[in-house]
This record gives C-alpha cells, structure tokens and sequence, in this order.
C-alpha cells in the first residue's frame, strides 16, 4: 500500500470535493477531510483491502458527515435542519424499495458496477469524482451505472 502522504496527494481532492458537495461549506468540508484522513491514519490496521482505497475513504467521510449532521440536529432549530441536502434521486428510488433488498442486489453485482453503485448512491458522488476515482472517465461511470440500475430493476422486478 502506499505511504498516507502518497495516499493523501491522491484522493485528498476527491474526498474534499465529497464532502463539499454535501455540507456545502468549504471550512467545514476541509475541516471533515482532515478528520478522514486522521481516523484512516488510526485505522489503517482494519482497512482489509476488500474495497479501494478511494472507497475506503468516502466510507469514513460519509461517517464524519452523518456524525456531525446528528451533532447538529441536535442543537439547530427546526427550520435550519430542515435545509441539511437530501439525497439525489437515484438514492429516494432505491430507498422506496426495501432497502436490504437493494442492498442484496447492488452487493451481488460485479466489480465494477457495485463499486459505481456504492459511489453513486451511498457516496453521492458525481460521475466525474466516480470517474476520476476509478481511473477511467466521467462517461463510463455514467454507463456503468446505467447498465447496473438495469441490471438491478431487472432482478428487482423478479423478487
């Protein structure tokens, strides 16, 4: 594996643009990403490689987010926790399914399409961060995630 700074250099930009897009607040963003980076440091020991290093990362990104969001709900008025960002689209559809069933079937995909999923619908990422994460370009994440929502309507339709 590489060093944490080579790691660092390579998706710092990713996770920061992730958690911009959900918090929508610069300082906070930056402040959450060097957080990811403390705890991926003090946990290295239980990152199994079964994932990307990448998808590692949003993982615990996506955690300091959902921690602080609980934080705040906490202690914000009602009115201001009602502007916190919903999901995308994607994301509602598949939460109006039964969501271990979704979860069932996104897991049963291949690699690369469950990695995309993964991104896409737990990571509300873009499909150029999905792209840029994957090495490959913001078009075959944008196919990949079609053909494995298709795949997924599919099965869904057979259960």
């Amino acid at each position: 594996m590489d060093s944490m700074e080579e790691i660092y250099l390579k998706h710092g930009k990713m996770v920061y643009g992730f958690l911009l897009t959900r918090t929508q607040d610069p300082d906070l963003a930056e402040e959450l990403t060097q957080e990811t980076f403390y705890r991926a440091v003090k946990n290295i020991g239980k990152y199994k490689g079964e994932s990307s290093v990448s998808t590692w990362l949003c993982g615990i990104a996506k955690n300091l987010w959902y921690e602080h969001v609980r934080r705040q709900k906490k202690h914000m008025p009602l009115e201001e926790a009602e502007e916190i960002p919903v999901d995308s689209a994607e994301t509602q559809l598949f939460h109006s399914w039964d969501s271990i069933q979704v979860l069932r079937l996104i897991h049963n995909l291949e690699n690369p399409m469950r990695e995309v999923m993964y991104l896409r619908l737990v990571g509300n990422l873009t499909f150029g961060q999905i792209g840029e994460i994957m090495e490959r370009s913001e078009n075959w994440a944008r196919v990949t995630y079609y053909r494995a929502k298709e795949r997924i309507v599919k099965e869904a339709e057979k259960l």
